[in-house]
């Protein structure tokens, strides 16, 4: 009798033994918990209304400003979203250029911006160079390396007579050109002469020399300030 019921136990606690592991098992490879703490969630963790940042160089003169009418911080990716940006960007001795759009972004190590919707560049008058105005639907703006690119149509326009119609474009500020990557379709017309021409362009990349920004005001060194309030934009064509 006994040795019958240790052979019906044996194989009970051999079946315990095995549900006990294939509980463990499935623990092990299970992926932990979600957090409910919000910190998965892209959701901002603060907001500022009529945000400004005042960036210096180590002049003390203002290198840039960037500004929006609402500025927000998401912890997650530790991205900030800005409504209606305004970027002016400065320099000793150029005229100024100013950008804005509709929407934008921030990355994370404040290297990159990124302007959407109705985007505006104007780079104001200066010398002989009458305004120049580049609109498009998205530019990305790297503020260090004095870099705007889009992969977008743009329209370029100077003064009253001059367009230029492309898509996507490479403004590099220091080295005083634009790119122009493909369907460029150029119209000129001398402002002296009152003569018309229209010269539609390969597709193929073109360089353009510009000019560039303005002189600045004067703050502390290499400071970086912040407050607020938001407005209008500006951007760059080379003088000789």
């Amino acid at each position: 009798m006994q040795g019958r019921t240790n052979t019906i136990l044996f194989p009970l606690a051999v079946l315990g033994l095995l549900a006990l592991l294939t509980l463990w098992i499935d623990r092990t490879v299970q992926p932990p918990e979600p957090r409910v703490d919000g910190s998965t969630r892209h959701d901002p963790d603060y907001v500022l209304n009529n945000f400004v940042t005042t960036k210096t160089d180590a002049s003390g003169n203002i290198s840039h400003i960037l500004r929006a009418s609402e500025m927000r911080h998401y912890p997650d990716d530790d991205t900030t979203e800005l409504e209606n940006p305004h970027f002016t960007q400065y320099g000793v001795g150029k005229p100024t250029t100013m950008i804005e759009g509709k929407r934008g972004q921030v990355s994370s190590n404040g290297e990159i911006v990124q302007f959407r919707d109705n985007v505006r560049v104007v780079r104001e008058a200066f010398g002989d160079k009458a305004e120049m105005t580049l609109t498009t639907d998205y530019l990305q703006v790297e503020p260090k390396r004095e870099i705007a690119t889009t992969d977008r149509p743009v329209v370029i326009t100077q003064g009253p007579k001059s367009v230029v119609h492309a898509v996507g474009m490479i403004y590099d500020k220091k080295q005083q050109t634009i790119q122009l990557n493909k369907r460029v379709r150029t119209h000129y017309e001398s402002p002296n002469t009152g003569k018309k021409a229209s010269k539609p362009k390969a597709a193929k990349p073109v360089q353009k020399r510009v000019a560039n920004a303005q002189p600045a005001a004067k703050n502390s060194s290499n400071k970086q300030t912040k407050s607020g309030t938001a407005k209008n934009a500006k951007l760059p064509t080379k003088s000789k």
